[in-house]
């Protein structure tokens, strides 16, 4: 088994209230004069009070194209990673030296060299690192991260790695773009990144978190447009179809059974729940595909309410505040769990 050793959440460093970001969002993407009620409505639907951006909102409306967009997207996510990083292996007890593999995932950016790479050097790792960086993955990638670091430690048990996410969401807002999809992505979407240490079975040393036992991956046919990014000029446009939840709804439960019943076990059986919180639609349609209790989704619905949706980051902030704030009893089995582009769904087991 795989052993998390630490799990570090941080968030970008201008935080505003929902209604100063919809003030911004009015300004930079709907004409002159026109009416704001449907913005306005999206926005309160999103249930999200306040959420943390790269930029100062000011700047946004200066944003000109996908190039500037994504110049900044380079220069905050290894400032913000490498501090990730460097509290994560603090926590954990162990150096930069100690790390043999770092695992990056982001789908509001990209680099080449890759973040990773960038951050390679400024923080003490081996130049024999392995990196693995990942896009594309969306609000799925904290979960699949965990469990390409969970299948490299199966066949390394000696040795350690590290998962960073770094999501700046208000960097692929859309200037000029009234679309519906857009605009509940404006009003749903935060900056932040997250950093998780884990070590393999025959590695030694404190570990904070629960194992990860077991990882499925799924994916539903005939649902590859209902989910992700068109890339213009401007940048990454939002795909974002009200077809979302019904799929969650059709496939999950099952999903989540064959999983548990390869472990003898049932949901019944799983103490909690670390879901990505995509929004209140997505909790509600996980909540009732798997029939859980009504407070059992609770720490996900109160991030998505705190920060909004830091997509591949969040399920690893909400697992990083189960530990901290509702932490399940030792032995118990957790099951955590995201969507993203595909449409796919991340499984992970876990024992606390």
């Amino acid at each position: 088994m795989t052993r998390i050793a630490a799990v570090h959440g941080t968030l970008a460093p201008h935080r505003y209230d929902q209604s100063e970001i919809t003030d911004m969002v009015a300004r930079r993407c709907l004409p002159d004069g026109a009416d704001r009620r449907t913005l306005d409505r999206l926005h309160r639907a999103a249930q999200v009070r306040a959420r943390h951006m790269t930029l100062p909102l000011d700047q946004y409306e200066a944003l000109d194209g996908f190039g500037a967009a994504n110049d900044v997207f380079i220069h905050a996510a290894t400032d913000m990673g490498a501090k990730a990083v460097r509290e994560a292996l603090r926590q954990a007890g162990l150096a930069a030296a100690d790390v043999d593999l770092l695992v990056f995932t982001s789908v509001t950016g990209i680099a080449a060299p890759s973040v990773d790479a960038r951050l390679a050097g400024r923080l003490g790792l081996r130049p024999d690192v392995r990196r693995l960086p990942m896009f594309g993955l969306g609000c799925a990638g904290g979960a699949a991260g965990l469990a390409r670091m969970h299948d490299y430690l199966l066949g390394r048990p000696d040795e350690v790695a590290v998962l960073l996410s770094v999501e700046l969401c208000s960097l692929t807002f859309q200037r000029d773009d009234p679309s519906p999809a857009n605009l509940v992505a404006t009003g749903l979407f935060g900056d932040g990144a997250a950093a998780v240490v884990a070590r393999g079975s025959g590695r030694t040393g404190q570990a904070a978190g629960p194992t990860i036992v077991d990882t499925r991956s799924r994916l539903y046919p005939d649902t590859g447009r209902i989910l992700g990014w068109e890339i213009r000029d401007s940048g990454f446009r939002v795909v974002l179809d009200p077809e979302i939840p019904g799929v969650v709804r059709r496939h999950l439960a099952d999903d989540v059974q064959d999983f548990l019943d390869v472990h003898g076990l049932k949901p019944k059986d799983v103490s909690a729940w670390v879901c990505h919180p995509g929004g209140p639609q997505i909790l509600e349609a996980v909540g009732e595909a798997l029939d859980l209790p009504e407070d059992a989704l609770d720490v996900s619905r109160r991030h998505l309410a705190d920060v909004g949706n830091l997509s591949s980051s969040s399920v690893l902030h909400v697992l990083r505040d189960t530990l901290a704030t509702r932490r399940p009893p030792p032995g118990t089995p957790g099951v955590l769990l995201a969507m993203g582009p595909g449409f796919a769904c991340e499984l992970v087991l876990l024992r606390w």
